[in-house]
């Protein structure tokens, strides 16, 4: 499932480069809503992306998108900011703002824009193109790097929580599980996105899903106020490593998809 701005990257990058059509960048977008309109957040994006400023008449994905092309886009970056971790944003301001609000963004580092999605209301999705404060060049993070340090955040979390006793019987959990992975958007990749960035998004989704159940209001065996605390500490690197991984095998696939079309005589 990954996010709206992860589905963003990787089917505009497609596009961008020949792998996909318009068509399928929109078909795409609607696992997210029914609906997507884009406006601008100053007065530079409007200008750079022809697009009217927010608190206008919205324009169409499809402007964004002949936008993207007309700018020369070549590498949209996911970000999946949180408060303490901004990395990727360019400095603070609006932007920075608007997307730790959001949790995540497309960050176009070359060209110093990012655009940051929110849902407005029910069924419409809303993109808006944000100016960067500073060009930011987002930090690289290689996919078997992030791959590995989701693995070892595993392991670490697992032995924590099991000092902890967290859910350790807690009934009924693999109902749960399986419950929430059925209940997530059935987000769809485009041809040519790498089996190994397929196989990370479907590894953290599943992580995300158990993060989910150990974080509720029924934590097996940790119910005073300190377990609960120790249970959030035991928990944060996974879900750090969670965040990187995704972003990881996002920035793959992008980078896969453009240099796909470099190699194509």
């Amino acid at each position: 499932m990954c996010c709206p701005s992860a589905t963003f990257a990787v089917w505009s990058s497609a596009w961008l480069h020949g792998a996909a059509a318009s068509d399928d960048v929109l078909d795409a977008l609607l696992s997210w809503g029914e609906a997507h309109d884009v406006v601008a957040a100053d007065p530079a994006a409007a200008d750079a992306f022809e697009l009217p400023l927010a608190f206008n008449r919205a324009a169409t994905p499809v402007q964004l998108l002949v936008a993207l092309r007309a700018q020369s886009a070549t590498n949209l970056q996911l970000v999946l900011p949180v408060p303490g971790d901004v990395r990727g944003l360019g400095g603070g301001g609006p932007f920075t703002e608007s997307a730790l609000r959001s949790g995540e963004a497309a960050v176009l580092p070359e060209l110093g824009f990012g655009v940051v999605p929110q849902a407005i209301a029910e069924g419409l999705m809303r993109w808006t193109v944000f100016s960067l404060t500073n060009r930011t060049q987002p930090e690289y993070r290689g996919l078997a790097e992030a791959e590995h340090g989701l693995t070892d955040a595993i392991r670490a979390s697992a032995g924590a929580l099991q000092t902890l006793d967290v859910a350790s019987d807690r009934r009924g959990v693999r109902a749960e599980l399986s419950a929430r992975l059925r209940s997530a958007p059935d987000v769809q990749w485009p041809a040519g996105t790498p089996g190994r960035s397929l196989r990370v998004l479907q590894r953290a989704e599943e992580i995300t899903a158990i993060l989910a159940i150990a974080q509720t209001d029924d934590p097996g065996g940790a119910l005073s106020a300190s377990a609960t605390v120790r249970r959030a500490e035991a928990l944060r690197p996974l879900s750090d490593a969670v965040r990187d991984a995704r972003c990881a095998a996002v920035n793959e696939a992008v980078r896969v998809f453009a240099d796909q079309a470099d190699r194509t005589p």
